[in-house]
């Protein structure tokens, strides 16, 4: 199965996620999977042919990211 530019957007920002969890408190990290799971989750039945509400979700996740990840954040809830 062949995916499309934007579905592989997507998987590499869950990925991306999933690495900055791993940079965060042992204590903290399965809270942050938890939200990134969620977060992705919430939004599974989005259609794929919806370009723009995917492209609005990517840059929302990116931005989400960036913030998460900064060292001074060491918990979610």
């Amino acid at each position: 199965m062949r995916l499309s530019g934007l579905q592989k957007e997507v998987l590499s920002l869950y990925r991306q996620c999933l690495r900055e969890c791993r940079k965060k408190p042992e204590a903290s990290r399965q809270n942050f999977r938890a939200f990134a799971r969620t977060e992705f989750e919430k939004n599974i039945k989005i259609d794929k042919k919806n370009f723009a509400a995917v492209e609005f979700l990517l840059r929302k996740g990116r931005r989400q990211l960036e913030m998460y990840a900064s060292p001074g954040v060491k918990d979610i809830k």
